[in-house]
């Protein structure tokens, strides 16, 4: 799910063709990936953590019933990812918390939920604060699909390479993905993640992307230890 409906992500389009062509490049990946698609509430920029944004975010989490919620950095270098990061953790705690009212009305569930923090945009915070992974989940299996996924958001290049510099986003994907790998020590194409505090949302301290993926996801000891400082 995207949050934001990526209107203010071109400089060739305006506001509501660009918000057309990207719900129809999001609703292709969501396909190319086999998943669920859910549209987005907010326009760019202006995503807040706010009690009408989470009815709506609940109410896709107690309709996926998720046992693992992927969500953005806490911290990162864009506010509208940050306000997601902030809607999906909350929503997540209200699964089991029936008085909780979601839009549309959907009824709570009661098996525990994990939520994991991705890495923040250019593995640091916008202090320029560098942010180690938690663990390391090996996509060199899944990573032709990945790109294949994030080739669908074709209006994003020209916006991307205009705003950022970027080249091209798919390079900078593999990039990422690569530093990622050789971070973790063991893969060539890697994500980072953390792992939210399980008070609220689960019985116990438990780590289901490990427990789902085996030795495709490999624990940061050091990151581990440093917790515990």
């Amino acid at each position: 799910m995207n949050l934001c409906n990526g209107h203010g992500g071109s400089v060739q389009m305006d506001g509501p063709t660009t918000a057309r062509k990207r719900l129809e490049e999001a609703q292709e990946a969501a396909r190319i990936l086999g998943a669920a698609f859910y549209p987005p509430i907010s326009d760019d920029l202006v995503l807040t953590y706010n009690p009408e944004a989470l009815k709506k975010v609940a109410a896709i989490v107690r309709e996926a019933q998720p046992r693992i919620v992927l969500t953005h950095a806490p911290s990162d270098y864009m506010e509208d990812h940050m306000a997601a990061s902030r809607l999906a953790v909350t929503a997540a705690f209200t699964h089991g918390i029936p008085n909780f009212i979601t839009d549309p009305p959907r009824d709570a569930y009661f098996h525990d939920v994990t939520v994991y923090h991705a890495m923040p945009h250019g593995l640091r915070d916008p202090l320029r604060k560098r942010i180690h992974a938690g663990s390391y989940v090996n996509t060199d299996p899944v990573h032709e699909i990945k790109r294949q996924a994030l080739a669908a958001h074709e209006s994003q290049k020209h916006w991307l390479d205009v705003s950022q510099g970027m080249d091209s986003y798919l390079i900078s994907m593999d990039e990422a993905a690569q530093k990622v790998g050789t971070l973790s020590g063991n893969f060539t194409h890697a994500e980072g993640w953390r792992r939210h505090l399980h008070l609220g949302f689960s019985a116990t301290d438990s780590d289901p992307l490990k427990e789902t993926l085996g030795d495709d996801c490999l624990i940061n000891e050091a990151y581990e230890r440093w917790l515990e400082e």
